[in-house]
This record gives structure tokens, sequence and C-alpha cells, in this order.
């Protein structure tokens, strides 16, 4: 379970050392049922009874008959909202499924910031434009740009969540009190709520074993899904301790949406084209396959020829991939990537059609 694109090379060493992986399963409806075990999906895809799919950088079966029992249990998802990454845990009373560590939305604020700078720039040059409008969002109660984008990618999340899992309950972190200007001690210590937040979850972390790290960005499951894991707990109960701590990581792909053009002119006083979420006709985060880079998604465009990015870490390939080479798959709307064990270190090595086009042999596991 790592990407749409990648494979699993680990050893047996590596096997002996890795926790349980659930695959998520739906029916022939597209319902979700139970998760089951890798080792059982691997028999149902061979006895022809399931049929794979990738489903936003997850591996998930397809039954092809009907299943033997429907039973569902109740399945809890919890959420621990960040400033800079979100720890989101599926869990129930038997097993804990999935793991995610998702970046948060950011950079909406100052894209808006440019966006508004290039609008009022616009108005003191000779541009078509339309005639001005009455301001129709001066009485509409609306979120502001960042925190509707930064909300906007976690309903975005638990959406696709429920495509795959049977969730029966969401628990997200919600703690609400005032706060003074310019009073440290008074916010510090605002509200019983918050401080006593922090003491549950250290006497839970205590009485279960578990520790959490003070790295907020670091690629662990102690950093976010550990409190996720706690918020779930709490409405499904179960084991005392995580079954399955591996951890996905996903990142959102953003575009520059409503950049008309460059902010600086060329030669000649004309601004390059910029932004958008098209290139050459292609839908930005395309999914494709090249014949020297392999599988890639599209990027931005230049001179008639499309850039192709990375699919795990987003760095960009090439800026002259022709159009007529690339093969379209599907569109990417994030970049899924499954963080290895630090303990499985004799795993098989394996590189990407990338770096073997770059001539580089990266030591990752994939």
């Amino acid at each position: 379970m790592v990407s749409s694109e990648g494979t699993i090379a680990y050893s047996k060493e590596a096997y002996s050392t890795m926790s349980h992986i659930f695959v998520p399963v739906v029916d022939q409806e597209r319902n979700p049922l139970m998760p089951t075990t890798a080792s059982r999906a691997r028999k149902w895809i061979k006895s022809g009874k399931a049929t794979h799919f990738w489903k936003g950088g997850l591996f998930c079966v397809r039954l092809n008959v009907e299943p033997s029992a429907r039973v569902l249990q109740p399945v809890a998802v919890g959420i621990d909202p960040g400033s800079k990454r979100e720890g989101y845990s599926v869990t129930s009373a038997a097993h804990t499924y999935l793991n995610i560590q998702a970046q948060a939305r950011d950079g909406v604020k100052e894209a808006e910031q440019r966006s508004t700078q290039m609008r009022r720039s616009r108005r003191g040059r000779d541009t078509p434009c339309r005639k001005p409008r009455l301001n129709r969002k001066q009485s509409k109660k609306k979120l502001p740009p960042s925190s509707r984008a930064r909300w906007h990618w976690k309903l975005r999340l638990a959406t696709f969540l429920c495509q795959l899992l049977p969730v029966s309950v969401f628990v997200v972190e919600d703690i609400e009190a005032q706060t003074k200007a310019n009073k440290r001690r008074w916010n510090s210590r605002f509200s019983p709520l918050q401080v006593g937040k922090h003491w549950f979850y250290e006497e839970l972390g205590e009485q279960f074993g578990l520790k959490k790290t003070g790295k907020k960005v670091a690629e662990v499951w102690e950093a976010h899904c550990i409190d996720a894991w706690v918020l779930a707990y709490s409405a499904v109960g179960g084991q005392k301790k995580p079954d399955n701590t591996r951890l996905v990581c996903i990142s959102p792909l953003s575009w520059h949406h409503r950049q008309l053009h460059r902010f600086e002119p060329e030669k000649g006083g004309k601004r390059k084209l910029y932004g958008g979420t098209f290139s050459q006709g292609i839908k930005r985060g395309m999914l494709v396959k090249h014949p020297k880079w392999g599988k890639a998604y599209v990027g931005g465009t230049m001179d008639g020829k499309l850039s192709l990015h990375d699919l795990q870490t987003g760095k960009r390939l090439t800026q002259s991939a022709k159009v007529t080479d690339c093969r379209l798959i599907k569109v990417l709307r994030w970049k899924t990537r499954l963080v290895p064990l630090a303990t499985a270190k004799k795993g098989t090595l394996a590189s990407s059609p990338a770096s073997k086009a770059r001539g580089i042999r990266k030591r990752r596991f994939l």
C-alpha cells in the first residue's frame, strides 16, 4: 500500500518486522466492507474472487462475488488538526486499519494577496476589463479563503475515507475558549479544557505505553496520528495499543489557479501567460506514462512542451516532454507515499524509472 505506481519490494527479514497492513474492500456496487489483510487479498486476486484497483494512492480490492458476510463493525476516524500536519487514524475495536499524516493546505492567503495586487495593478493599465460590479459578498457570512481551503481539504479526505472504509463516526479535536491580547499568562491557561486536554493525552499515553514526539513535522506515527488514534479509541474502545503504526503521508497538489500572467513583463512590455489548471489541453495532475521518465504527473508547460514531476517527491523531472509521447492514465488529486519502517533496513532497494533515466540510483524503499 504505497501508491498507484509503486511496488513493494522487501526481503524476508523486513517482513518479520513489518506491522499489519490492511487492504480496503468494496463489493460489486462499490459499497465499502470491512478491510482484510494483504495475504488474504492476494489469495482473492489469484483465485479470481476479487480485482485489485488503486484509489487515492491506496491499494484496494473489489469483490467479484457476493461477500460471505456483510456484518460491519463500528469504525471510527480520529482527526487531529494542525497548522502544518494533520493526523487521521481509522480504528475499530479489533484493529487499526489506516494511519494518515496529511500536509495541511497552506499558501492560500499569500496567493490571494498576490491576486489582489495583480488585479489592482491592471486597473492602471490599458487592458480589457469588465464593468465593476457591486460587492455581492459584503452582506454574506463567508469563511476566509485560507480557512475554507484548510477545512475543505479535511472534508475531501473524510469523504475519501468513507468511500473505501465503513466509517461509522468521526471524532475531531475541538477546543474553544476566549483569549486576550497581550495576556500571555492568561492565554497559556485560559481554559481548563485546553489544560486538561494535554494532561489527558499524557495520561493515556502513559497508560497505553505511548509517547508523543515534539517534532510536529516528522514523518512518524508519534507526531500526529497518536492523538488521532486516542480520539478514535475513545469512540470504539478495543485494544490499548495499535497493531498498525504504518504511516501514509499525503500532500495536496497545488496550482496557480487565478494567476493570469507573470508579475514582471518581458521584452516588448508583454507579460507571459502563467497559471491555470491545464497544460496543452491536459489537466494538471494527470498521471501519464512517458517512454523515458516512466510514470509521472503533468505540471506546467513551456514552448509547447510539458513539465513532468515525480510522483512521490513532486520534483520536476523534465520540461521538454512531448504531448504525443505521454499516455494519459488518470487524474491525481494528491501525492501519496508509504513511510518505510525504520527497522526494515535490510529490504530490497529499488529505483524508479525516472532515476534510471537520470543515471542516479536512489537508495529508498518503494
